[in-house]
């Protein structure tokens, strides 16, 4: 979900946004697939025997990563679909992995849902034919990063936010603000880290959303050109602190281990696994709030495996696999009933289904040139200014 008050804006402008996000991918409209072309399959067949996954790490765990830890295995053995599947370290990595036509579901993020429909590499889903769709939180459906015209484009998976990670030992009382890696950053300069993605803007325009409120930023994914100006030169600044900019989760973990990086933002799952190494590390959401994820499962337009996908989606949704799956990743659940198959206060931690938490919020959207926000007396900054100006932060 997204903050609630800016929910009916923000679905206001879905059609603009496939329309701006289709010219700015450059990748035409919707392709056929083999089950129906643009539109949902209406009825399943046979199941092919196998379908290949992309996805965030932590989303398809088949025990060889950990023997203890296999939501793969059940479903292979329940349809007779054999999993292969691939992990990336960023939207973007996924949105070009999709273009290859290898995987039939993909776990995307809402930076890179809008493209894949605009660009024609997923097709929207029969949710008839997903019986655990239904018990799904009503407040993930038909958001405006899972939907487009009244059409569902997937499976909400689960959701959570980009914490403030620490050194314990560095930081003996835990910090409240992204200061730390901002306006304080030289006090640890090289050793500081911050996510390497162009949607890592965001953080920086949250920041500013709450320090200098006279830009008048009301929604981080919508800067016009003074706002996201603003947050470039901030990030500009943190550049001359940063250590090493991460994607691969593993990476960011050797190095809180090593000592190498004593702060910066994170997901719970890395915080996990240090956790369970010893590593002297926290997690925090900081008082300015912060961005996070709403994934979705999605099928690719021309799926060479559609039985098997639809399989897969229904049963990861499902309250079993869905509740293995969210609380290894570190996130809240999108299944209700999944609660009940999580450990004790596992829910609790993450806030499952907590509105007045999830305000702290914002979820990865992909910027267009009509702002998300609601304005229309301005242009904002495209992706695409987002990817060149993340460029030039880095150098």
């Amino acid at each position: 979900m997204k903050r609630m008050t800016h929910t009916g804006r923000r679905g206001a402008t879905v059609g603009l946004a496939i329309a701006s996000i289709a010219l700015l991918t450059a990748c035409g409209t919707t392709a056929a697939n083999d089950s129906g072309g643009g539109d949902a399959v209406e009825e399943l067949g046979e199941m092919e025997g196998q379908v290949s996954l992309l996805a965030w790490p932590g989303y398809v765990e088949d025990g060889s990563n950990d023997p203890a830890v296999d939501w793969v295995t059940p479903f292979e053995e329940e349809t007779g679909c054999t999993v292969t599947s691939k992990t990336y370290g960023t939207s973007d990595e996924a949105f070009n992995l999709m273009k290859t036509g290898e995987y039939d579901v993909v776990a995307a993020s809402g930076d890179a849902s809008l493209r894949l429909v605009a660009a024609g590499d997923v097709a929207p889903v029969n949710t008839d034919l997903i019986p655990n769709y239904e018990g799904i939180y009503d407040f993930l459906k038909m958001q405006s990063w899972n939907s487009v015209d009244g059409e569902a484009y997937g499976v909400p998976h689960g959701y959570g936010a980009n914490l403030l990670m620490y050194n314990t030992e560095v930081f003996p009382e835990a910090p409240t603000s992204w200061d730390v890696v901002f306006d304080k950053a030289s006090e640890h300069a090289g050793k500081v880290t911050a996510y390497d993605s162009p949607i890592y803007i965001a953080d920086a325009a949250v920041y500013l959303m709450h320090h200098q409120p006279e830009l008048g930023i009301e929604n981080p994914y919508a800067l016009d050109e003074e706002q996201f100006q603003a947050a470039v030169d901030l990030l500009k600044e943190q550049r001359a602190s940063i250590g090493e900019y991460w994607s691969d989760y593993l990476k960011e973990i050797q190095a809180f281990e090593t000592g190498d990086t004593v702060v910066g933002t994170s997901w719970q799952v890395i915080q996990n696994v240090l956790e369970g190494s010893g590593a002297p590390t926290a997690v925090v959401l900081p008082e300015e709030g912060t961005t996070g994820w709403s994934d979705t499962w999605m099928i690719a337009s021309k799926a060479k495996n559609p039985n098997c996908a639809y399989a897969w989606l229904n049963y990861i949704a499902s309250p079993e696999a869905n509740a293995a799956a969210t609380e290894y990743f570190g996130e809240a659940p999108s299944n209700e009933a999944a609660c009940e198959f999580r450990s004790e206060g596992s829910c609790e931690a993450f806030h499952a289904g907590d509105e007045e938490y999830a305000s702290k919020i914002w979820y990865w959207s992909t910027p267009i040139a009509e702002c998300l926000d609601g304005r229309t007396d301005v242009e904002c900054v495209d992706y695409s200014g987002w990817t060149q100006a993340w460029q030039e932060i880095k150098g």
